[in-house]
């Protein structure tokens, strides 16, 4: 069953191919969310890591995860056009069992806390019921009309 399919997550998340990596939500509650993604061998990144045996990155299942958990926070705040949800934190991340074309990505994200512009998420990822990563993230909304702050350069 489909809550949010690839069109109404566009419409929540900013990413966009071939950084968009969830392709649908399937269950979606106050304090919890489950994406898809589904691993196909088009992927990009499977050009080069690696070649002979196609692996997806650990940063990227990482990514995929946040962006699940951006779609939670997104989703439950009245002017989300206006928001972008960015990655602040990273703890606890191990990764199981490598994910690799064919794979369907099972991301399930929950609140640990949550205070008005920041929110720590911690989740688990699975293939065919086995667990591939395990990550708590942090992350703070933001308005989109906020700069980054230019990177110092020697």
């Amino acid at each position: 069953m489909t809550v949010l399919d690839i069109n109404e997550i566009r419409a929540i998340l900013p990413h966009r191919y071939p950084f968009l990596l969830v392709d649908r939500i399937v269950e979606l509650e106050a304090e919890r969310v489950v994406g898809i993604k589904n691993v196909t061998a088009n992927e990009p990144f499977f050009e080069g890591h690696f070649p002979d045996f196609p692996v997806m990155p650990g940063v990227l299942i990482i990514e995929a995860m946040a962006q699940v958990a951006g779609v939670l926070v997104l989703k439950t705040i009245p002017d989300r056009e206006n928001k972008l949800v960015l990655l602040v934190g990273v703890e606890k991340a191990r990764f199981r069992k490598p994910v690799v074309p064919g794979d369907t990505l099972r991301m399930e994200m929950k609140v640990v806390r949550r205070r008005s512009n920041v929110a720590v998420m911690a989740g688990i990822a699975t293939v065919d019921g086995a667990v591939a990563a395990e990550v708590e993230v942090m992350c703070k909304l933001a308005d989109k009309a906020e700069k980054p702050a230019a990177p110092v350069t020697a």
